[in-house]
């Protein structure tokens, strides 16, 4: 029986309290320092607490160290590692081997996604390393999971929604060469969301002032039946800078959708315990989302980007259909409310937004009148009244408890087991009298009464020998006992994965590693020798290098004009290379059609 994971993000510990309380079976987030987004740290007290609250349901929390180590940061990271074990941590997610070779406690390690995971050569040689868990890379498809699922046995995880980095992770160095600022370092400055142009050899436009770099959002919430049936175990959502809004709302609708598929599949089992009820109705769309694409889950499509804008746009909820005065009209079928954000593209083909002051039917009136024109598309990135439900306790995660009172020789017990297994019993001496009214009704009532705690009655099973009367007072007091009792032996009961990466010579697929390795210190380098690397050239951040690509991309702007030799008949021609010219900023592209990617180089020769 194959476990399955829905894993959530969480920018701090509000939003991992509320994606374990929306149904995450694990949560990421980061630590103090080394994560991938630098913005989204978390004390330690913070991520312990995180710990003990997931543990009640047997989730995971998993840190994410995913960066690349400088060599006087080796010291630093293997004591912040011990103090993360020491926390309750259950996995950490790395990209620097240079942490295997450290002193740490026997925590788990997650071969991060910026590790480059896209051959079942790379994964298995992770596999034979240690790791126990698999971030894939993004653009891989069904039949590409697949092929590294049947050749591996480690579980394989792959992101289902959210914001798409345009290069393969861990293979960008745009920021690092034109800023200085790195993505391996949690500093992207994020230059795939910039308007370019793009230009040809001669210096003809193709494409004026467009987001040519920019992706649409991922969204694979109806491939994930074909993802598991593909060998993916655990399902993640992007989003560790996302407020808690947006983890609640994602979270949730995941958890819907994974349950109804798990109902159908007896042969898949849930990652953790305890149901999760809402009271809302999750919807991807309302939340942050620049359009929705499966992202190359198939095969390549021209649905993957977002030229027009990097910002969220919503939903698309019509079209405008009458203009008068200070208001408009709308043709469309949702409902709209007084304060909504709503957006659209005005005649220079930027996004524009403006707020809902007042609503009467399908009569709109903004807070000030934007420039709008008939047939003009209409989107709603902020939903007042949805917003206003995610404001509010949203969501409660309850474990099924089974309830059984009794008497004894000397008194009465209460015994109390949940769904999985965890078992107490309380007992209590006590006087017994005869009940002049029958006492069973009170007993289930006041016994069931669990109100702001992790269980929910499934069932009460009351046996007296006699009517004995048994006051609300001592069964209030048995309760509250046996829930307190239950709780400790949870967390007795919760086990950590224990496992660690060991040193063996496992051959690595490569002889010679260039700066796409991102060695950045001597015992990250240590650890590709052993497994038979040769040639190990430094880090690009280390020692950055000139006219060598800087991106690597499915994403191919060859495609997207129309004008790709394999896929497409090209119309028009123009003469290669292609520029992206941004201010003083000018990029030239290959295209790589034998791999099907494009490269993206700064342009030193302007």
């Amino acid at each position: 029986m194959r476990t399955i994971e829905l894993l959530a993000p969480a920018k701090d510990l509000t939003c991992g309290i509320e994606a374990i309380n929306h149904g995450a079976d694990a949560v990421y987030i980061g630590a103090p320092k080394f994560g991938a987004r630098a913005a989204a740290g978390n004390s330690l007290e913070d991520i312990s607490a995180l710990c003990d609250y997931a543990h009640i349901y047997d989730a995971r929390i998993y840190v994410t160290l995913n960066t690349i180590l400088k060599e006087n940061e080796l010291k630093e990271a293997e004591l912040l590692i011990r103090q993360l074990y020491d926390a309750g941590t259950d996995a950490l997610i790395i990209q620097d081997m240079g942490i295997t070779r450290l002193d740490i406690p026997p925590i788990p390690l997650h071969a991060s996604t910026q590790t480059d995971n896209r051959t079942p050569e790379k994964v298995k040689f992770l596999q034979n390393a240690g790791f126990s868990q698999v971030v894939l890379a993004r653009e891989l498809s069904l039949n590409q999971i697949r092929s590294i699922y049947e050749q591996t046995s480690v579980p394989l995880e792959v992101f289902v929604h959210g914001a798409l980095c345009v290069s393969y992770s861990g293979q960008c160095y745009l920021s690092a060469a034109l800023s200085g600022r790195s993505a391996n370092r949690g500093e992207c400055a994020q230059y795939c969301r910039l308007p370019y142009t793009l230009v040809d050899a001669g210096g003809k436009i193709i494409a004026n002032n467009k987001h040519l770099l920019s992706l649409r959002d991922m969204n694979r919430s109806e491939n994930l039946e074909a993802l598991i049936e593909a060998g993916a175990s655990s399902f993640k959502i992007e989003g560790r800078l996302k407020d808690v809004s947006y983890v609640k709302n994602i979270t949730a609708f995941y958890r819907k959708k994974l349950d109804d598929i798990l109902s159908r599949h007896p042969e898949y089992r849930r990652a953790s315990s305890g149901m999760s009820s809402f009271s809302f109705e999750p919807a991807v769309e309302k939340s942050f989302n620049r359009g929705f694409t499966p992202f190359l889950t198939e095969k390549r499509t021209d649905d993957i980007t977002a030229f027009d804008t990097p910002k969220s746009l919503g939903e698309p909820i019509g079209t405008v259909k009458e203009i008068k005065g200070n208001s408009f009209t709308i043709a469309g079928l949702k409902q709209l409310n007084n304060g909504d954000g709503l957006a659209f593209f005005n005649s220079r083909g930027e996004l524009e937004g403006f707020r809902v002051n007042r609503v009467d039917a399908n009569r709109v009136f903004p807070l000030e009148m934007p420039a709008l024109l008939p047939k003009t598309p209409i989107y709603r990135n902020f939903d007042q009244a949805f917003e206003k439900q995610l404001s509010k306790p949203s969501a409660e995660r309850k474990l099924a408890t089974y309830i059984c009172f009794s008497d004894n020789s000397f008194g009465f017990s209460l015994e109390m087991s949940d769904e999985t297994g965890a078992h107490i019993l309380v007992t209590r001496p006590f006087e017994k009298e005869a009940a002049r009214r029958d006492q069973q009704d009170n007993i289930r009532t006041q016994l069931s009464k669990l109100g702001n705690t992790p269980f929910e009655t499934s069932e009460v099973e009351v046996n007296l020998s006699e009517n004995w009367f048994v006051p609300s007072s001592l069964l209030a007091d048995m309760r509250r006992e046996g829930v307190e009792k239950l709780l400790a032996c949870r967390r007795i009961r919760y086990r950590r994965e224990l496992s660690k990466c060991t040193t063996n010579d496992t051959p690595y697929p490569e002889h010679s590693l260039t700066y796409l390795g991102n060695v950045a210190n001597s015992l990250a380098e240590a650890f590709y020798k052993t497994h038979g690397v040769t040639q190990i050239a430094p880090a690009f951040e280390l020692a950055p290098q000139k006219d060598v690509p800087l991106m690597f991309t499915k994403h191919c702007i060859r495609f997207s004009i129309k004008a790709c030799p394999i896929f497409q008949k090209p119309t028009s021609v123009f003469k290669e290379p292609y520029y992206l010219l941004y201010k003083d900023t000018r990029l030239r592209l290959q295209f790589d059609c034998k791999n099907c990617q494009m490269l993206v180089y700064a342009d030193n020769k302007q």
